[in-house]
């Protein structure tokens, strides 16, 4: 059950209630959650992504806080650096992509925070790829085929 949003600070590299989430082997930090928006910050070293999908139900964006990551959005290729903000209108195929051989950090908010937040909670440390799409249909994250990362 999503709550108000509670005032505070979430502190640079750390999750509310100290929590941390490993999303294949990226880490999440939840930053805030309430039911118009939850944010997130994610950081994947050289080499990771997360392939193209849509939320149907949620707007997302990422600022990018360290390095730069390419995104696929709607079919086109683009490349986000630090203090860059990438916008994702729900329904748009999306994902993203660290090609460079530096980690990327940014700060991720989808609005509103629908399933998104309980998505999380299921796949931290989930390994089997087919059950991660699985769950991630099951909060209304559909991915795509495999080729639509090309």
């Amino acid at each position: 059950m999503i709550k108000d949003l509670e005032g505070g600070v979430t502190k640079s590299g750390e999750g509310f209630d100290a929590v941390e989430w490993n999303i294949l082997g990226q880490r999440y930090f939840p930053k805030s959650e309430c039911a118009s928006s939850f944010s997130f910050e994610a950081n994947s070293e050289p080499g990771q992504f997360v392939p193209v999908h849509i939320h149907p139900t949620q707007d997302e964006f990422i600022l990018v806080q360290q390095g730069e990551l390419e995104l696929k959005l709607d079919g086109k290729w683009m490349t986000a650096k630090a203090g860059d903000l990438v916008r994702m209108p729900r329904g748009v195929p999306h994902g993203y992509f660290n090609k460079s051989d530096k980690p990327a950090r940014g700060l991720f908010w989808v609005s509103p925070a629908g399933k998104l937040p309980d998505l999380f909670r299921v796949l931290h440390n989930m390994k089997d790829v087919e059950e991660v799409v699985r769950a991630s249909a099951a909060h209304e994250v559909d991915f795509l085929p495999p080729e639509a990362n090309d």
